[in-house]
């Protein structure tokens, strides 16, 4: 299937590693121009990967909770491109801000979490509007199930949804789209990395897979990146306002299932 993305133009944030490193390179793979925003320079031998999918893919480093270095990195890539067809807000962390953190380190997470996908979808949407854009927001399965110990990225992936939603329905004059996708249980090397720290890590990452419906396994980054590369296309053109959940079950199906 031809999802038209030949040399559309996306910004990813914090699409040099995880979950958006594979959104990278899938959009890479069907022509179109990741532009990755990102704290720190991407690993070595994706960056090379990327390239030699996409020569064109572009990195401009950026502290995702600086307002202003948001604005500018869209303002580099429209002059660097010419054109802007579409957001995916990925950057986050889960950072344990429970209910014994103090108020200030809940506001920094929400700054963290959530503030920049908003500031980011502002200062794309002037662009989305020309080219009839299109959005992604990637979430977490926290906003429905809840984790414990992890009230402030439950609240900010909450608000994903939410504001997934609410621009669906402001863009609908304006022809963008805005879908969201919630992964549940991914490995990353983030992801394997928390699994490490416990004192048995197989048997913590069995307990888990042991739990997820469909196949008994983790959800791998490339199948969030399949979903969210076939939302931002015009090949989903009459689907908006959708919280996506790629994650074999683990969210909706029956307990018992497993």
């Amino acid at each position: 299937m031809d999802l038209h993305l030949k040399n559309k133009v996306f910004l990813i944030s914090g699409g040099g590693a995880g979950i958006g490193a594979a959104i990278s390179l899938g959009l890479a793979q069907e022509g179109a121009i990741p532009v990755i925003l990102g704290r720190s320079q991407p690993d070595v031998d994706f960056w090379a990967k990327l390239q030699a999918i996409q020569s064109q893919s572009f990195f401009i480093q950026t502290e995702l909770t600086d307002e202003q270095a948001c604005v500018s990195a869209v303002q580099k890539t429209v002059e660097q491109f010419k054109r802007l067809d579409g957001l995916v807000n990925n950057a986050g962390v889960n950072d344990n801000i429970g209910l014994t953190s103090s108020t200030d380190l809940f506001r920094q997470s929400l700054e963290k979490n959530l503030v920049h996908y908003f500031v980011l979808m502002r200062e794309v949407l002037p662009h989305l509007r020309e080219t009839l854009g299109a959005v992604v927001n990637i979430g977490s399965k926290t906003a429905v199930t809840g984790q414990g110990q992890t009230s402030a990225y439950a609240a900010a992936n909450g608000g994903r949804m939410a504001l997934t939603r609410e621009w669906a329905a402001a863009l609908l004059a304006d022809g963008v789209r805005v879908n969201a996708v919630i992964p549940a249980e991914v490995m990353t090397p983030l992801y394997a990395r928390w699994i490490q720290s416990f004192d048995n890590p197989e048997e913590k990452l069995a307990q888990i897979t042991s739990k997820i419906p469909l196949g008994k396994r983790m959800t791998t980054a490339e199948e969030i990146a399949d979903t969210v590369v076939f939302l931002l296309s015009p090949r989903s053109s009459h689907t908006t306002g959708q919280c996506v959940f790629v994650d074999g079950g683990y969210t909706h199906l029956d307990r018992a299932l497993t």
